[in-house]
């Protein structure tokens, strides 16, 4: 078996471990067991429990990257559209149960393990947050945008998500489909587009 195929398993056993048992009370031992795996091949394939942790939330978080290449964002047009597809796959990948369960596993940890809360925003978080500013910046020097790219793209992250976040951290709504995700989107670029342009 290749090492990717144990480290893979690994990461699985240990976010399972995480999301059912708590980071601070799942042990080492425990996502060896879970893996079928020694705590020695953890350490070697991945590291301490804290890097495992990293690499669990760092594995999702490579989802919400932009493509490499993007459209040239010169008009209005291809900036909706940039930000409606970015959109779509933000919600998509974020409203995805294994994602809900980190940022709960997050929450629930915010005393005893704080590190949690730390990677998910450090690593999970930051990887949108660099996306958006990339569009804005791109917009802005098109001289479609004023503003702080930072700014602007806080300002898309709240009109896309709402309250739709702690509704579905709640276990309130169901995670949206395919259609209400590319609705949502829409109207969030719509929105966005109105209320900076």
């Amino acid at each position: 078996m290749s090492e990717n195929t144990v480290r893979e398993r690994i990461l699985d056993a240990g976010f399972t471990a995480f999301t059912s048992g708590g980071y601070a009370e799942t042990s080492t031992a425990e996502i060896a067991a879970r893996a079928h795996v020694s705590k020695r091949e953890i350490y070697a394939l991945v590291g301490n429990k804290q890097d495992l942790l990293s690499a669990c939330i760092s594995e999702r978080a490579q989802r919400l990257h932009l493509p490499a290449i993007l459209p040239p964002i010169r008009d209005r047009k291809t900036l909706a559209q940039v930000l409606a597809s970015f959109g779509a796959q933000l919600v998509r990948e974020v409203s995805d149960s294994s994602v809900i369960a980190t940022f709960r596993l997050a929450i629930s940890e915010a005393i005893r393990a704080p590190e949690v809360a730390q990677s998910l925003d450090s690593i999970g978080r930051e990887s949108t947050r660099v996306a958006l500013r990339r569009i804005m910046a791109q917009a802005k020097k098109s001289r479609l945008l004023n503003g702080s790219p930072a700014e602007l793209g806080r300002l898309f992250n709240a009109l896309l998500f709402g309250d739709l976040l702690v509704s579905l951290l709640l276990g309130v709504v169901k995670q949206p489909n395919s259609r209400e995700i590319e609705k949502r989107a829409e109207d969030a670029a719509a929105a966005f587009l109105r209320l900076s342009c």
